[in-house]
């Protein structure tokens, strides 16, 4: 009856752990379970094109970043260092690309109203914080 009593509790503390491990915030944690934060970064990013208000006439969105104070990468990596990352690119909220380049394209986007966001992030694809991110909102017209 005690070595179940024992492997209950450790069960439990198991479990316990295991959920610790997730901090909800997008930060990551020690090997004790206690929240560490997310490095800074140097990066200054613009959005060139398209720029806000714009109205594009076609279904393909040319985008071009302007990347100041850091580089792309192409390696993922563990190791993340502020001057180092990879861009994302989200149109209205869903990952369109994660791009290794300043420019790029976003084929067969519908007509409409949309919101173009594209953020600088670590080599392991997590954000820095604070967030290194610029947002636009732009129309499609056939």
């Amino acid at each position: 009856m005690r070595h179940r009593l024992l492997l209950v509790v450790v069960a439990v503390a198991l479990g316990a752990a295991a959920c610790s491990k997730s901090t909800g915030s997008g930060g990551s944690s020690s090997p004790t379970g206690t929240p560490t934060s997310r490095p800074s970064s140097t990066a200054q990013l613009t959005l060139v094109s398209p720029t806000n208000g714009e109205v594009i006439h076609g279904t393909s969105i040319s985008v071009k970043v302007k990347l100041m104070g850091a580089t792309i990468v192409p390696a993922t990596s563990a190791n993340v260092v502020p001057d180092q990352g990879h861009l994302h690119v989200y149109l209205d909220n869903q990952l369109a690309a994660m791009n290794f380049q300043l420019d790029g394209a976003i084929p067969n986007v519908s007509a409409g109203v949309h919101i173009l966001r594209v953020e600088f992030v670590a080599t392991d694809h997590a954000p820095f914080d604070p967030r290194v991110i610029v947002q636009v909102t732009f129309q499609v017209q056939p």
